[in-house]
């Protein structure tokens, strides 16, 4: 190979490894990947920047808007309250969610879906007194094999016919992917639907209040002069909270567990109670009770202005692996931990020492603002405050689905490309009060956006340099058959995602993917759509697609109930994928 593919593939293996071993944001990643690219005269400014002018990156864009204003008015949940119901079973329950979630998420963001999706569920759930552990994976999975089944069921689609469109001159038609998609759709599904019930655990007891997905320890301390000092803890009204129940009581140097109800309280017993996020409510409404730690005090929120909110931490939150006294929270958040979860439970000692960790749901007490600040943020990955009363503007909402399908029938007809649509559907629901112009810059993700575009000078830089063409030498020199190949790019892909980004991982195997076409000299359509696919099937880890981790902590997972699902999934949708690609698109 010339120097220049050398430089290439160094530039690959570099941002792989900086992606999986760092926790430096991948859009920085990548645009410094970009401009090595360019200092090394690999790529010229103009090849190396072409990836923002895209049309699926455009595209990707403006379903942004689209989405959100599917999300502010309500639609998803006005969807979701008609389809739910009252099942009387638990495979009943999953149907239901099944059902809309793989619907929705095929004509628009799934990352939207399961976002409106989890705290219905959980509301849905606790009144049905189903285990939400059993609906929430399924609801991740369920969307991601929803998104393949139309152009821009994801965003993994819309680049791949950008560079379709950009390498070929060709483009993928709005339906084209639902020939391999609805196959996939319904046999995952089918799988799921038989085994889901038996492989996730059951981690929310059916009849208990206090079982709840999310469990936390709250402390709070017994006012010296307040009116709760020398009363018993029945009197004080502490044995009969709905959401927790308390465990333990610091009285000095003392430690009492299993307390009596008779147990009188003393001025500056530090009691400690077991529950759902809700117990803190309960608690702050108890006149003689202060938070136990100290820095809600130092809190610069007036009293009357504040809340309580649940977070989820992301992969790009800059505090990870360190306390979170050195994480400097409060001074950085205006916000106060009050208590950790961690996979559905609870971590005890003290919450300064507690080393923060992907995928914590953090109890937080903080100003009004603080949701409407950081939901859009990369910061956490699902902000939600307890007490939220806000509620959608359901009169919309009939108004932002005729859009979406005014959308999808424009596009589907060929009347107006896909970028066409999406940009006129993102101005009608501007126009319309769908939206507000400032809710749609903070739902548009700059960031996704930036990865997107800064990748595709990866894949430049492999084509251009001939680092594609001498890697699929190698793999033609082993492997003679199309359909052997095939497995081979199906599965290199699934392996990348799981690893990196979705979009990045379909940008860096489309060169190769093209260049094994060419020297095995059958059609490269097959291989595009493998890759389409394979770039989206991510089931084995809670960190290869955002879904995943997204559920992670409200339906209490851990790592290991990804792979009792997400394993035979993986394997089912990749063997039905070889299999059936060729069919529909020959050699």
């Amino acid at each position: 190979m010339e120097v220049d593919a050398w430089l290439s593939v160094a530039t690959v293996v570099a941002v792989l490894g900086t992606l999986v071993f760092t926790r430096i944001a991948p859009d920085a990643i990548l645009v410094g990947a970009m401009a090595f690219l360019i200092f090394t005269n690999v790529l010229t400014p103009q090849e190396a920047l072409a990836g923002f002018a895209n049309t699926g990156v455009m595209t990707i864009a403006a379903l942004y808007v689209v989405a959100a204003a599917l999300k502010e008015t309500g639609a998803i949940k006005w969807i979701a309250g008609q389809l739910l119901g009252q099942p009387s079973t638990l495979r009943r329950a999953q149907w239901r969610v099944m059902l809309p979630a793989s619907v929705l998420s095929a004509f628009m963001n799934n990352t939207t879906v399961v976002a409106m999706f989890i705290p219905a569920i959980q509301d849905w759930s606790k009144r049905l007194r189903l285990p939400p552990s059993k609906l929430l994976l399924p609801l991740s999975y369920i969307s991601i094999l929803g998104g393949t089944c139309t152009l821009i069921g994801t965003s993994t689609n819309l680049v791949v016919d950008g560079l379709l469109q950009s390498r070929e001159g060709i483009s993928l038609g709005m339906f084209e992917l639902t020939w391999i998609g609805l196959p996939l759709l319904l046999i995952g599904g089918a799988f799921i639907l038989l085994f889901a019930k038996w492989l996730l655990p059951q981690r929310d007891g059916t009849g208990a209040q206090l079982d709840q997905v999310r469990e936390y320890s709250v402390e709070v301390v017994v006012e010296s002069n307040g009116p709760l000092v020398g009363k018993n803890i029945a009197d004080a009204g502490l044995r009969n909270l709905q959401f927790g129940y308390l465990t333990d009581i610091q009285r000095d140097d003392h430690l009492m567990t299993a307390v009596p109800p008779e147990t009188k309280l003393a001025g500056g017993d530090t009691l400690v109670f077991i529950g759902a996020p809700e117990c803190a409510r309960e608690l702050r409404e108890i006149r003689g009770l202060m938070p136990a730690n100290g820095n809600v005090q130092k809190l610069a929120v007036a009293q009357h202005r504040r809340c309580l909110v649940e977070a989820v931490i992301s992969p790009d939150f800059t505090g990870i692996g360190r306390s979170v006294r050195e994480s400097r929270f409060r001074t950085r958040f205006q916000a106060v931990i009050l208590s950790i979860s961690r996979h559905g439970r609870r971590l005890d000692g003290k919450v300064g020492d507690i080393e923060l960790q992907v995928g914590d749901t953090l109890l937080l007490e903080t100003g009004q603002e603080f949701v409407e600040q950081y939901r859009y943020r990369k910061d956490f990955l699902l902000v939600s405050q307890l007490n939220d009363s806000t509620p959608p503007n359901f009169q919309k909402a009939p108004l932002s689905i005729g859009i979406l399908g005014v959308m999808v029938l424009l596009s589907a007809t060929n009347l107006l490309s896909i970028l066409e649509a999406a940009f006129l559907a993102a101005g009608a629901m501007l126009m319309t009060g769908c939206l507000t112009m400032g809710k749609a810059r903070r739902y548009i993700d700059l960031s996704v956006l930036v990865v997107i575009a800064a990748s595709f000078s990866l894949g430049a830089a492999m084509t251009n340099s001939g680092a594609a063409q001498t890697i699929a030498e190698q793999v033609v020199g082993h492997i003679d058959s199309p359909w052997l190949a095939l497995a081979f790019i199906y599965l290199m892909t699934v392996l990348f995602t799981e690893m990196i980004t979705n979009n990045a991982a379909a940008v860096l195997m489309f060169p190769i993917a093209l260049a094994v076409s060419q020297q095995l000299g059958v059609d490269f359509m097959p291989f595009v759509i493998a890759i389409t696919v394979a770039a989206s099937a991510s089931f084995m880890t809670a960190l290869g697609y955002q879904t995943n981790l997204m559920v992670m902590g409200p339906g209490g997972y851990r790592m290991h109930d990804y792979l009792k699902l997400g394993v035979p999934l993986s394997v089912i949708v990749g063997a039905v994928s070889v299999l059936l690609i060729p069919m529909i698109w020959p050699f």
